[in-house]
């Protein structure tokens, strides 16, 4: 089935997996995730690693490790999660990144732009502490 808009299951353990640690009072590990969204604990780690990076988390290592916050869930937008993972959004009008139209008129009426633009607000707008008690 299509959809308008597709998330990459790397960007639904970010988002989804960010929400599972905010939820959390404790450190979350990467086996709790994997089980409650039925992904891989491999691509789970390596997910969570990136946004670790990109300074939305912390990590403590052993056995009794896992996640945590590194700052306030109100100051993390699922726009922040989104593009840690799949790069900043590009709102450009053509949906084929065409430099050459062979039209004198979009087809698409810009309808790329206008869906982009709402997205991204969107995303912007929602921060994980709306999803804390969810």
């Amino acid at each position: 089935m299509a959809h308008v808009i597709q998330f990459s299951e790397a960007a639904f353990i970010a988002l989804h997996g960010m929400v599972i640690v905010a939820q959390s009072d404790d450190l979350v590990n990467v086996v709790q995730i994997s089980d409650k969204l039925k992904s891989s604990k491999h691509h789970v780690a390596k997910v969570m690693q990136r946004l670790v990076k990109d300074g939305f988390l912390h990590s403590h290592r052993g056995p009794t490790g896992g996640f945590v916050l590194k700052k306030e869930p109100k100051d993390i937008s699922l726009l922040d999660l989104y593009e840690s993972i799949e790069g900043k959004i590009d709102i450009g009008d053509c949906p084929l990144d065409n430099p050459v139209c062979p039209f004198n008129r979009c087809i698409f009426n810009n309808v790329t732009r206008k869906l982009t633009e709402e997205f991204v607000n969107y995303m912007k707008a929602e921060t994980l502490d709306k999803y804390v008690n969810g």
